[in-house]
């Protein structure tokens, strides 16, 4: 007879004795049942999160980034992750609802007086960001010139799950069309980002990758996904009418 499925964590703890560190593996054996009891019991406590956020006027991704670190292996939840392919599939998940849930509530006759400028900040405006941020690293940490700009990279892009997040509480009441650049920038922005750090991650892992041969691809990738965009958006508006 088969045993029923478990998942199986492993929690890596580092231990360090007369200057050797010595390194333990601890394998904890945890039930399918009690993992949905947890991850229950977390929506749960974000949607009241979000409930009580309304009304005081806060954003809610800040009590969910508090619920995650309390939750988490730092914190008295003490949840142990360590799965970078099962996160990045819940990230890009997580960032299609998003982008499409802030794009549903965004109407186009208030984005498109704004439409140049919100390429520029999203393609320009990530490329500075990086720039500036990678030169700051690169003079007060000391990193290389690539592990600097990777840095600014990954943190160049806004986030739209926080712009979002704060422009639809009601405290925020913004004049003109900065709210509506706001969110055509935030909704926009991510594919410069991505493609700037993993262009930055093939040339770490890669020095004979030069800077050019990324070129192509970068016309390629941004040619290819707003011609697709563009068709999936056309077919889904005619599917659902």
């Amino acid at each position: 007879m088969r045993k029923p499925a478990h998942l199986r964590l492993y929690c890596n703890r580092t231990l360090e004795n007369l200057g050797e560190k010595n390194r333990y593996t601890y394998a904890m054996t945890i039930s399918v049942e009690i993992i949905f009891i947890g991850v229950s019991l977390l929506l749960l406590i974000s949607v009241l999160a979000s409930k009580i956020t309304d009304r005081l006027g806060v954003p809610a991704l800040l009590l969910f980034l508090l619920i995650g670190m309390l939750a988490g292996s730092d914190g008295p939840g003490g949840i142990y992750f360590d799965d970078p392919g099962l996160a990045q599939f819940i990230g890009v998940v997580a960032l299609i609802l998003i982008l499409f849930s802030g794009g549903l509530d965004t109407e186009w006759k208030s984005v498109r007086p704004v439409l140049r400028e919100g390429l520029v900040l999203a393609t320009l405006g990530v490329l500075i960001t990086t720039l500036v941020l990678g030169g700051f690293i690169r003079f007060i940490l000391g990193f290389s010139w690539l592990e600097s700009l990777l840095v600014g990279a990954i943190v160049s892009s806004t986030d739209a799950a926080a712009v979002f997040s704060v422009l639809g509480s009601r405290g925020v009441n913004l004049k003109g069309r900065l709210k509506p650049l706001l969110e055509l920038e935030s909704g926009s922005n991510d594919p410069m980002a991505v493609f700037l750090t993993i262009g930055l991650l093939q040339l770490i892992t890669q020095p004979n990758v030069s800077w050019w041969q990324l070129v192509p691809l970068f016309i390629q990738q941004m040619a290819v996904g707003a011609a697709v965009g563009y068709v999936m958006g056309v077919a889904a508006q005619f599917l659902v009418n």
